[in-house]
């Protein structure tokens, strides 16, 4: 797919409240949006997502027969779906209830009430998602990159693999924690690396500690997408040597611009 506008973006908004749908609705009209379908529940929104295929869902958190999570899961969890994007709107505020969400895939989390800046920010990473823009480097040609992602959400690291594939990142291995990607690299050479922070057996600080102080690869790139917030473990993984921080849900741009800096530099 080339590069869209906004106007050519087709949207479902799923919201329980007539008014508040009004409200999107109009918000949405506001940046030229014109293809907009509503459903008040997850049954309607199956059911339209059925007939036709948006390219970003918009949901509110709760509904009558289930939540946004379960919307979300389902999308993500079938094939003819997955390629759909992913907006939270919600007036939620606290972090440890949007943390599942976070660690879902979602291309973006609104508050109620959103601003245009908030709105305009969703929409082009929505369309950076769906657009094919690959990296153009001077060093480097960008399908020979050897990419570990390390993450243990699947769904997380869906969404890095189509994010970094969309720029032209074709060979992109796998591993589900730090352990698994720590067996990887002592057999396996890597151009860079991609990882999660919180993760079972082996967490993000501790894969970048053995990559700088154990490892054959000790001047590899990391690059550490995470949704943590304790300014504590952040300032201990840039003290280890990550050499970027990317926050989730991350801006595909914010990616790009960080993977120039990181192996163009």
């Amino acid at each position: 797919m080339g590069n869209l506008s906004p106007s050519e973006l087709s949207i479902l908004l799923v919201e329980p409240s007539d008014t508040q749908r009004k409200i999107i609705t109009a918000r949405l009209a506001q940046e030229g949006i014109s293809n907009i379908q509503t459903a008040a529940n997850l049954t309607q929104a199956l059911a339209i997502i059925s007939r036709h295929h948006p390219d970003l869902v918009a949901s509110a958190m709760h509904f009558n027969d289930g939540t946004a999570l379960d919307l979300l899961k389902i999308l993500k969890e079938t094939e003819a779906y997955c390629d759909i994007q992913f907006m939270l709107v919600s007036s939620e505020c606290r972090r440890e209830q949007l943390e599942v969400y976070r660690q879902s895939g979602v291309v973006s989390i609104l508050p109620k009430p959103f601003s245009s800046e908030h709105l305009g920010a969703a929409l082009n990473a929505t369309i950076d998602l769906l657009s094919h823009d690959e990296l153009d480097l001077d060093h480097f040609d960008v399908h020979n990159i050897r990419v570990l992602v390390v993450d243990d959400s699947r769904m997380a690291r869906n969404i890095i693999r189509r994010t970094i594939t969309n720029l032209g990142l074709k060979l992109i291995t796998e591993a589900t924690d730090g352990a698994e990607a720590i067996e990887l690299m002592k057999s396996n050479m890597y151009d860079l690396v991609i990882t999660d922070y919180n993760m079972p057996n082996a967490d993000g600080l501790a894969l970048t500690q053995f990559i700088r102080q154990d490892s054959q690869q000790s001047h590899i790139p990391i690059l550490m997408v995470s949704s943590e917030a304790n300014d504590a473990h952040l300032s201990n993984v840039s003290q280890a040597g990550v050499n970027a921080l990317c926050d989730k849900p991350f801006e595909p741009q914010l990616v790009k611009q960080l993977l120039y800096s990181l192996l163009d530099d």
